[in-house]
């Protein structure tokens, strides 16, 4: 299985996850030249920009380990430019969602970052 297959099954597993607790997929790898979303999802009015990390194992650390200052002001970019872009005036949160194994289970996830 390639890089980019494992990270389409870990969005997959993190979409599905989010689809069980009622939120509604609205974009999935949405990119510009300068930034990207996992996956943007809508619950209760509220946009979440979420980053999916996914991990083989916890030998070199857990998915969220790798949520860096500079990965959090990406997001904060990528967020910002997607609610301008579409015009949205209402409320958003980033999110992380972490996958690990080789079965894709969710072993995480936060709001609020």
């Amino acid at each position: 299985m390639t890089a980019t297959d494992t990270g389409r099954k870990a969005e997959s597993a993190a979409a599905d996850f989010l689809v069980d607790k009622e939120y509604r997929i609205i974009e999935r790898n949405w990119r510009t030249r300068w930034c990207e979303i996992d996956i943007v999802a809508k619950r209760r009015g509220v946009i979440y920009f979420c980053e999916v990390k996914y991990r083989a194992s916890n030998r070199q650390g857990q998915g969220f380990d790798y949520i860096t200052a500079k990965k959090l002001s990406q997001m904060h970019f990528a967020a910002e430019y997607w609610v301008y872009q579409h015009g949205h005036d209402g409320d958003y949160e980033l999110c992380a969602i972490e996958v690990a194994g080789s079965d894709f289970q969710i072993t995480g996830a936060v709001t609020n970052l």
